[in-house]
């Protein structure tokens, strides 16, 4: 299907050469027929010469209903330019010209109606002019009569043209459907219309609503007045909700691929058109079928932020434009640069993000977006329209490469300076890395642990496990000189003070399994569980407390934790009477 939206002045004609073309009355209001004047937007569908189907989206002419217009046009590929023979070039003509080439519009074909009234010569001449200064550059023009039928096979000719020149419509991309009509069909519930630019939509499928928590799902489909099982890109679509109430949605809302879409209400933009500096505070930014006022804040001579008054879903590089309805007038068309801009809180941020953003095309970029943001999380690029195609650096993580690898470098200073300061510890907690780092997941911190380092009981050190700070180290040589002939001798107290061994050296060793404590202030050396066990091993089994501590040559203050110790590894098991057996 080929998807095409009129424009033109009106009474110049639009709605009259869709009824002539298609047979069907685009005007679905009565007081639209009353009048001879379209007010809100109508749609209807034929059959070209080479079997292709055209649908139109019919739009209103008038100055007082472009914003209706715009909803209409903006989601369609191409568009149909219609000007009077007898009036020729007019305002409304040139505003909606405007309004496509803000949008980008670059398919398109002229027809000058009323050819039976005038010389359709000075009109096309003079509308061709003024279309080959916009995006849609040198377009054909066919003179026609909506009312004798004159032009009208050559007018079908020229659109299967233009259908056989438009770009293949992607049907793997994620489905944005802007809503354009939305009301309710008794014994079916809400039906929606759209322009499906993009995606493939199924009954069945489940849907999200932008800015809604609550899913959706597609009870039915139609296309061109069928019932369809699916309908793929481009296609005129109603789509009919279960249990989805009217009031829920309407024109301007959006069905979206669950997941796939950023909700933003702030984005920076290029805008082509009036100077940035000569905006208004205020416009509406028209974007698919929605038009939503947005505050503008001038950033470069061409890139400005917008604040939203409600979030839409946008991605980067969208196609919108910016008009000023106090002033009827189309301040400029935009392209979506940045959908999760930085805050601009500091002094001189608006020049610098100027700078950034003059760099950007709007075109999504995963290389650039890595080098600006840093780190981000790969579902929050999907969403953003950025394709990613790299590898993780952790969980979903993703880093731009010269960031990853001055993070790293970093990790490995920040270890070796908390171990200067805090010689005694085991290495730097994990958390506090994470901190220390401005890191957003500890992920990142583990990720980033490479040898000579290591992670063990949530903290980052030198892989050694004998790893001791000098002092400690020399205390457990001394310890091993004293009682390494008695190994099952714990020095008392306040000979581990003379030996050099406080509480907190005591802990640096026993976490580097260079002691092994027992109980407060008692400590044997890391080897005496095994030694002991083989001592006992060689007693009549069972053995008590007595005939433990004298194999073992050890006191009660020794023999009794270690016992105990000994129980909870499952060395030895102790029996009721309190004897005891080793476990073989």
């Amino acid at each position: 299907m080929f998807v095409v939206a009129t424009a033109g002045h009106v009474d110049h004609g639009k709605s009259t050469l869709v009824r002539a073309l298609t047979g069907m009355e685009p005007d679905r209001w009565a007081e639209e027929r009353r009048r001879g004047m379209t007010i809100d937007l109508g749609f209807a569908w034929t059959t070209l010469p080479s079997g292709g189907t055209v649908a139109f989206v019919d739009v209103p002419g008038h100055e007082r209903f472009v914003p209706n217009m715009l909803a209409g046009v903006g989601p369609v590929p191409a568009a149909l330019i219609v000007v009077a023979a007898d009036e020729g070039w007019m305002p409304q003509s040139a505003e909606h010209l405007a309004a496509l080439d803000a949008l980008g519009v670059a398919y398109g074909l002229l027809a000058v109606t009323r050819a039976d009234l005038a010389d359709p010569g000075p009109a096309t001449a003079r509308a061709r002019a003024e279309i080959a200064e916009t995006s849609l550059g040198a377009v054909p023009a066919v003179a026609v009569s909506g009312l004798t039928g004159a032009g009208l096979p050559e007018l079908r000719a020229a659109l299967d043209r233009l259908a056989a020149q438009l770009p293949a419509p992607v049907v793997d991309d994620p489905v944005r459907l802007w809503v354009d009509r939305s009301f309710t069909v008794r014994g079916s519930g809400t039906v929606v219309t759209g322009t499906l630019g993009a995606g493939r939509l199924r009954v069945g499928d489940e849907l999200e609503l932008a800015g809604a928590d609550e899913p959706v799902r597609v009870r039915g489909l139609h296309s061109l007045g069928e019932a369809r099982p699916e309908a793929a890109a481009v296609a005129r679509v109603a789509v009919n909700l279960r249990g989805t109430p009217r009031d829920r949605l309407g024109r301007g809302d959006a069905l979206l691929t669950p997941g796939r879409f950023h909700h933003t209400d702030l984005v920076d933009v290029r805008l082509a058109g009036d100077p940035a500096a000569d905006l208004p505070a205020t416009l509406t930014l028209h974007v698919g079928s929605a038009a939503v006022p947005v505050r503008v804040r001038p950033l470069g001579p061409d890139t400005v932020r917008l604040r939203l008054a409600r979030p839409l879903p946008l991605l980067v590089g969208d196609r919108a434009l910016l008009r000023d309805p106090g002033r009827h007038h189309i301040s400029g068309g935009v392209r979506v640069l940045d959908v999760a801009p930085p805050p601009l809180a500091r002094r001189g941020a608006a020049a610098a993000r100027a700078q950034v953003l003059a760099e950007l095309d709007g075109r999504p970029d995963l290389a650039g977006e890595l080098r600006r943001r840093r780190l981000i999380r790969a579902g929050a690029l999907i969403r953003m329209g950025v394709p990613v195609h790299a590898e993780p650096v952790a969980g979903d993580w993703l880093s731009d490469p010269a960031h990853w690898r001055r993070l790293g470098e970093r990790l490995t200073e920040e270890v070796a300076r908390h171990a200067r300061e805090h010689p005694l510890e085991p290495g730097m907690p994990v958390d506090a890395l994470r901190q220390r780092l401005a890191l957003p997941d500890r992920v990142l911190v583990e990720a980033l642990v490479r040898p000579p380092l290591r992670i063990h009981a949530g903290r980052v050190g030198a892989a050694s496990a004998n790893a001791l700070p000098e002092p400690v180290a020399l205390a457990v040589q001394r310890v091993r000189a004293e009682y390494g002939d008695r190994p099952f001798r714990a020095p008392e107290a306040d000979r581990l003070v003379d030996l050099g061994l406080g509480p907190r050296e005591i802990g640096a060793a026993v976490r580097a399994g260079a002691l092994l404590r027992l109980a407060d202030n008692v400590v044997l050396l890391p080897d005496a569980l095994d030694d002991a066990v083989r001592v006992l091993a060689g007693l009549p089994q069972p053995f008590t407390l007595s005939a433990a501590r004298q194999a073992l040559d050890t006191t009660r203050r020794v023999a009794v934790p270690l016992l105990e110790l000994l129980d909870r590894r499952g060395a030895t098991r102790r029996l009721p009477d309190d004897a005891r057996i080793v476990v073989t």
